[in-house]
């Protein structure tokens, strides 16, 4: 707008010298002095001009006007779509000469893009959760119907299997609920100073008898950190990478190891393999998220356990992360802040 109007002020400018010149060109003045007022061609010839300059300016504003308002116009018709529930509604940036209304429309197509993505997940989310939901429901209901019916014997291993299929369910319920209050960053975390190494050994001994049993070896190398977290988070955590390891990783040594770096408290699970895929690496972390679905759902993974992980960190400020190790093997780090860290006393090693 400035550019234009600076371009007006010239043309009026310049024009009143081109106007002057021609007057006096085509129409000399008479001799003797000049007329105090103009004479009636004078006032023809003024008409002329000012009609022509008029119909020049409507035409330029028209075009500039429908630069801006084009773009605009079609944010405006996109907002309405998307309101009127299609996502797939996007605006034309039109001539991207003008930045400003160009960098608008780029941006609400980027917002529309996102709702799009954000409802096809949902979609996702809902029909991945059915899915995990239906199978311990359904094994329940098969067990209890066929009790019902006497094709069972109640006997103490049948409800022992049923036990353990509400346990899971209710294992998955939680998760959902950790996950889904992350994500809405409604996750509510108790902060005590607490023993960290404590808390590792515990969780550590609790699946010890599990771990040994599948054919791992536990190593650990901890030191004393008194860190301000929420305890029974951090132990749910480190509690889902070890059965994550415990179900995905081949047997043999498994290492748990805690280390204070510049990044903060590291707290690391390593296995000794198989690693994860380049391509699946990246996506380790998200919810439902599987390398092999046969296999998962065979070993009885959901593909929330590092969702979770990551939900737990993620709401103490800090974040967990994956790499594969020198041996090919599998790292997963739960990496917190060190505000309120306390380092007790040099670091200690153990091993069975």
């Amino acid at each position: 707008m400035s550019m234009v109007v600076a371009i007006a002020v010239l043309i009026v400018f310049v024009g009143s010298f081109i106007f002057y010149a021609v007057y006096l060109t085509w129409f000399p003045p008479p001799p003797g002095p000049p007329p105090l007022l103009p004479e009636a061609p004078d006032f023809v010839l003024i008409a002329v001009f000012l009609l022509l300059c008029l119909i020049i300016a409507i035409v330029a504003a028209l075009r500039l006007a429908e630069r801006i308002l084009a773009p605009l116009n079609s944010v405006a018709e996109g907002a309405r779509r998307i309101a009127a529930g299609d996502l797939t509604a996007r605006a034309s940036p039109g001539d991207r000469s003008l930045g400003e209304t160009a960098h608008l429309v780029d941006d609400f197509n980027a917002m529309a893009q996102r709702l799009e993505d954000t409802a096809e997940a949902m979609v996702s989310w809902n029909a991945t959760v059915a899915h995990e939901l239906r199978t311990p429901l359904t094994i329940l209901r098969g067990r209890i119907q066929g009790l019902t019916d006497g094709l069972f014997e109640p006997t103490d291993e049948l409800f022992g299997t049923l036990l353990w299929q509400i346990e899971s369910l209710s294992r998955l319920v939680d998760d959902l609920r950790i996950v889904t209050l992350s994500d809405s960053r409604r996750l509510e975390m108790r902060f005590v100073l607490t023993d960290v190494e404590q808390d590792v050994r515990e969780v550590v001994d609790v699946m010890r008898p599990r771990l040994v049993g599948a054919g791992f070896s536990v190593e650990m190398n901890t030191r004393p950190i008194v860190l301000a977290c929420d305890s029974v988070r951090l132990r749910q955590a480190l509690l889902a990478l070890l059965e994550n390891a415990r179900r995905y990783a081949t047997p043999g040594r498994l290492q748990v190891l805690m280390r204070v770096d510049s990044d903060g408290l590291v707290v690391t699970v390593e296995d000794q393999g198989p690693g994860l895929s380049p391509d699946f690496a990246p996506h380790a972390f998200d919810a439902f998220s599987r390398a092999e679905v046969s296999r998962s759902r065979q070993l009885g993974g959901s593909g929330l356990g590092l969702s979770v992980v990551r939900a737990i960190a993620e709401s103490h400020n800090g974040r967990a992360a994956y790499k594969a190790s020198a041996t090919g093997g599998s790292i997963f780090e739960i990496i917190l802040p060190l505000n309120g860290v306390t380092d007790a006393a040099p670091s200690r090693s153990m091993q069975p």
